[in-house]
């Protein structure tokens, strides 16, 4: 496994084949019954046997440490390894970066909750993009980690729902290494929270039993690019980020991904991380 400290080179629709729901950047939104096995789901009949030598089997995942990656990149470079993991083509993948100021909309285009003319997005420096995931509007940007897991759940024997709570479980426990008491939302409201404020969003995308899209958790980014919209679409909440909850001096970025990246892999059960530390050899380019 990567060491903590290893160098970082400068992050909803939820679609299931046999069930569309939705958990998305604050909201959620369900149609139909029913997910992909998860542990609550599982046979507790079965041996005690199959069950230590699951636990004994390794789990790799590679991680992408990609810095700073423009976000229709990033999407195509998601969809990519997406249609390569469902065809069995390559292993678990997690992206790792940032992206410049963006604002995303999801499938529903909530564009009443862009509370600026989109022409004048430009003079603040920002870009709007549309994607298919669920979920309304939201905002990613410089000093936030994200991470785009691409990843089998029928592997790691994942459900949708406990999917999500695992992502909001490794931000918890992110805050929590620097005193900082956050919490998942209440029911419509995904995501991580510190009393009322907003530190962390989820907006996922599973299709076939894969992940895309993932999680931005707010290190220390310009919140004032939050004033032009409705976050995630829920009024009168506000957003923070782990510089102003902290009372601790922050390291650096890098480490703090590093840290949320182990956070994850331990609750997803991979125990083999297998670090890509190049953006050049991601090969971003030819998806332009």
């Amino acid at each position: 496994m990567a060491s903590l400290l290893s160098p970082f080179p400068s992050l909803l629709l939820l679609e299931l084949s046999s069930l569309s729901t939705y958990f998305a950047f604050g909201k959620s939104e369900s149609k139909g019954e029913g997910h992909a096995p998860s542990g609550d789901d599982a046979d507790t009949d079965a041996p005690v046997e199959k069950e230590k030598v699951e636990m004994k089997l390794q789990r790799s995942i590679e991680i992408w440490k990609m810095g700073i990656v423009n976000y229709l990149d990033a999407l195509k470079l998601q969809e990519r390894l997406f249609s390569d993991r469902k065809a069995g083509k390559i292993l678990d993948v997690m992206l790792s970066l940032q992206h410049p100021p963006t604002y995303t909309l999801g499938k529903r285009r909530t564009y009443h909750n862009l509370l600026v003319p989109e022409a004048d997005l430009k003079a603040i420096g920002a870009e709007l993009h549309y994607t298919e995931r669920g979920g309304d509007i939201t905002f990613h940007g410089p000093r936030q980690a994200i991470l785009y897991p691409i990843i089998s759940l029928r592997d790691i024997g994942f459900g949708a729902r406990k999917y999500v709570e695992g992502l909001e479980s490794a931000m918890i426990e992110l805050a929590a290494l620097y005193g900082v008491k956050a919490h998942a939302g209440k029911v419509g409201e995904t995501g991580v929270w510190v009393e009322d404020r907003k530190i962390g969003a989820i907006g996922v995308r599973i299709s076939s039993g894969i992940t895309s899209h993932g999680l931005a958790f707010n290190i220390d980014p310009d919140l004032n690019y939050f004033k032009h919209i409705v976050p995630c679409g829920i009024p009168d909440k506000g957003v923070t980020s782990l510089r102003r909850e902290t009372k601790m001096e922050l390291p650096s970025d890098e480490l703090i991904h590093e840290q949320l990246i182990q956070c994850l892999a331990r609750i997803f059960r991979f125990s083999d991380l297998q670090w890509k530390q190049e953006p050049s050899s991601l090969d971003t380019g030819e998806l332009k």
